[in-house]
């Protein structure tokens, strides 16, 4: 006796999902496998809608699995070994946060900071093991770079370098793309862009040595556009395609390259509201008259609270990012992209498959919710 077609899809169905959440469970995914799982689960949804034949549902049943199967056989996390890895930024926001994980994982961590006497330096060295090493690290600075390099070859020696977390980065102050000063677009070119590359062209010959992993970090800015970020989103866009261009390049040599595109997590990346006014002073000082004039000098005082709500709207725990991070580090097969943060992956989906006036709409609106917001915000 047959099975009816809908208990025969919603059975294959039950079989993936629970394949899918036996997986994640393993090997505590996290969330980039949970993304694809959510995605064959809403295929095979949509196959019950269509009312596809036994034979065509079987099909894609197999299909699915084989699909499961390549995509769990490289969650496997290496041992870590002492391995030695190096991040950039680590003063504050996600890049100390890393140093003092990876440290508690047992990795051989390099630190690099800005100031090597500030506060999260000194934090760094009074809450992480010996393992950890504090390196003065302007990326911005090539000599700076390449004696950091050469700490960092004393120290490993023949061991090699086994990760670069490219993590130093700046905001600049976030407002209309006509009124940003040129000196805003060449400052976030200068770090995010720039400096991450400096730093991966002068310890890829110890990554290569180790057959290791490059990890970039980016935003969710470098591929969906976010409006009064076109310093900071462009310089992360070009991140994003020099690392998928290494990617393909750097494959040849085992090394494994992945870029990692947080949205909205709370950092001290944003200034202080101090700054925020200097900031806003030398955008009016520079100016010309026809600007400020068409735009209107209360609209342009205005930008400064698209910040502040911004910032109180972003998630302040940062795990997310940690763990993604980790697996890039850590996984066997590492993803070539992670998107930690709350519908970071439906906005990327969205970028690719929804006409261009939909995705606009829906990003004025959100635009339009996180600057009203701004009315209940603590100054």
């Amino acid at each position: 006796m047959s099975m009816p077609f809908s208990e025969a899809a919603w059975l294959c169905l039950a079989v993936t999902a629970g394949s899918g959440a036996i997986i994640l469970c393993k090997y505590k995914s996290p969330g980039q496998l949970g993304s694809r799982v959510v995605c064959l689960a809403a295929l095979w949804g949509g196959a019950c809608l269509l009312s596809l034949s036994l034979f065509w549902s079987l099909i894609l049943f197999s299909l699915s699995c084989f699909l499961l199967y390549m995509l769990s056989s490289g969650q496997e996390l290496l041992p870590v070994d002492g391995k030695a890895v190096l991040v950039t930024g680590s003063d504050s926001g996600f890049g100390h946060g890393l140093a003092k994980h990876l440290d508690k994982l047992g990795f051989t961590v390099f630190a690099g900071v800005l100031d090597e006497n500030g506060s999260g330096a000194e934090e760094l060295r009074r809450s992480c093991s010996k393992r950890l090493s504090v390196l003065q690290m302007d990326v911005t600075n090539q000599q700076q770079i390449k004696d950091a390099y050469s700490k960092v070859v004393e120290k490993v020696q023949d061991k090699g370098l086994w990760a670069v977390i490219n993590n130093a980065g700046i905001l600049c102050f976030p407002m209309d793309g006509e009124l940003i000063p040129m000196a805003d677009y060449k400052a976030c070119m200068a770090v995010n862009f720039f400096g991450a590359v400096e730093v991966t062209k002068t310890f890829l010959p110890l990554l290569r040595k180790s057959k290791g992993r490059l990890v970039n970090i980016s935003s969710l800015g470098g591929v969906f556009p976010l409006q009064q970020m076109a310093a900071y989103g462009s310089s992360k866009a070009a991140l994003t395609m020099f690392s998928s261009v290494m990617r393909l390049e750097l494959s040849k040599w085992g090394v494994k390259v992945s870029v990692i595109l947080p949205g909205g997590f709370r950092t001290s990346i944003g200034g202080t509201s101090e700054s925020w006014d200097k900031k806003m002073q030398v955008v009016l000082d520079h100016l010309p008259p026809e600007v400020q004039e068409d735009y209107g000098r209360d609209y342009i005082l205005e930008q400064k609270n698209f910040l502040r709500s911004f910032k109180f709207s972003c998630n302040p725990d940062i795990t997310p990012v940690m763990r993604v991070v980790e697996h890039a580090v850590s996984a066997k097969s590492p993803s070539a992209f992670y998107e930690p943060g709350r519908d970071v992956y439906m906005s990327l989906l969205m970028a690719s498959f929804v006409p261009t006036s939909v995705v606009d709409y829906f990003s004025k609106k959100n635009y339009t919710v996180v600057r009203s917001s701004d009315l209940g915000m603590p100054k």
